[in-house]
């Protein structure tokens, strides 16, 4: 089966991670070789870079910020994707660059054409094969991040912010074929039946 490269999207507080176990058991179920990663981070250098993205004692300029989302994602590409892809695995990400267009952009303000310079110089062509974007409106996303954990340094924006992320995304969606957005407001195995349909058409199996 060829490789395909996954990724799940959406704002803090979306349910990505409910998700990915879900996902790893429906591969693994079929024998799909699957290398699960995420960002920014998966590597040693990218989960360092991590730590001082997400702490809320960071005080990052705009652009600082936005080059270290591209310097994690680097060494991801080089480490990890690129050679799990063309040793025939999948690769399964909790975020890409979809991520750096809704938060640093849409979210900071960041000019898109500005991140798609990046995009090129790191990626090479590198896109997703499919992105799972899970969308809840920002008031839930926010009432389940209050009440299940101590929030990062992008978490604790204000919901605005959050807002104009998930715009962003949800533009991303209407623009590029590759994004299904899945209703992350329902109960989880109604979701995790339309992730399982979608990920059945890209394997093209039953």
């Amino acid at each position: 089966m060829s490789a395909r490269f996954i990724t799940l999207e959406g704002i803090d507080g979306a349910g990505k991670s409910t998700h990915l176990s879900f996902i790893a058991e429906w591969l693994a179920q079929r024998g799909i070789e699957t290398v699960f990663t995420r960002e920014p981070g998966g590597t040693p250098a990218g989960e360092r870079l991590r730590e001082m993205l997400l702490a809320r004692e960071s005080h990052l300029s705009l652009d600082t910020e936005t080059l270290m989302m591209f310097a994690s994602r680097q060494q991801l590409v080089a480490d990890v994707i690129r050679p799990a892809l063309e040793a025939g695995k999948w690769v399964v990400s909790d975020r890409f660059t979809d991520a750096t267009f809704a938060y640093q952009g849409g979210g900071r303000g960041v000019p898109e054409a500005r991140i798609a310079v990046l995009e090129e110089w790191v990626q090479q062509g590198l896109q997703p094969d499919l992105t799972l974007l899970l969308d809840v409106p920002q008031a839930v996303a926010g009432a389940r991040m209050a009440a299940s954990r101590e929030l990062d340094r992008f978490e604790v924006e204000k919901a605005d912010f959050h807002q104009r992320v998930r715009e962003t995304y949800l533009d991303r969606a209407a623009r590029y074929p590759r994004f299904h957005v899945l209703d992350a407001t329902r109960d989880i195995p109604a979701i995790q039946h339309e992730i399982g349909a979608a990920l059945s058409r890209l394997a093209g199996v039953s």
